[in-house]
């Protein structure tokens, strides 16, 4: 593949990625924040749906050999603590990296702090990693397949753990429907509105 075609393959990746996103309304701040509270679901089904979808295209790319598999290592504490800083961040801004430029294009100008904040992060850490793969946090138990674990092909494994996330998505639809965890104004803030306080006049004596 060409350069030329591969930016743009990917700028029209982007572009769809970034309607999904409008779409399904996951870049809301109240989506984000509740789902991170467990009280609003719609996040993790929009990406279990993303996981399960990748994982039948890779399935059917990689069964007939048009693509093949590059894992990288698993680091096990890595990925633990920087899972736990990237949650609190998520929680704290109420955006997480893929979010945070369609909230800018959605017009929540605060989105431009946490821009900026995740490219100094990302400045930081390039001069930091050196440091930090010499720690725990570089040691990992190599590269981990499941597939390769059942002894099964990679495609029949992906089929198989699409149809699980199915099944979850439906158990997860029968508990929490979308519609209603949306809210009013469709921004993930399901709040009971406060009726207007009523004025009590009080006659003069």
């Amino acid at each position: 593949m060409s350069v030329t075609l591969a930016i743009a393959v990917g700028l029209l990746m982007g572009v769809v990625f970034g309607f999904a996103l409008e779409k399904s309304r996951v870049f809301e701040p109240g989506i984000i924040v509740g789902q991170m509270q467990l009280r609003n679901f719609i996040m993790l089904k929009v990406f279990l749906t993303a996981v399960a979808t990748g994982a039948v295209v890779l399935a059917v790319l990689n069964g007939f050999g048009y693509v093949k598999l590059s894992p990288k290592a698993a680091l096990y504490g890595a990925d633990i603590v920087g899972g736990l800083i990237l949650g609190v961040g998520i929680a704290l801004a109420g955006a997480c990296p893929g979010t945070t430029l369609a909230q800018i294009g959605a017009g929540y100008r605060d989105a431009l702090f946490t821009l900026v904040g995740g490219l100094f992060g990302a400045v930081a850490y390039s001069y930091a990693e050196p440091a930090l793969s010499k720690t725990f946090l570089g040691q990992g138990g190599g590269k981990l397949i499941f597939s390769n674990l059942a002894g099964i092909p990679y495609w029949a494994g992906a089929l198989i753990l699409a149809a699980a996330i199915v099944l979850i998505l439906i158990a997860l639809e029968s508990w929490k429907p979308w519609r209603p965890e949306l809210g009013n104004d469709v921004d993930g803030d399901i709040a009971p509105a406060t009726s207007p306080q009523k004025l009590t006049v009080v006659p003069a004596e």
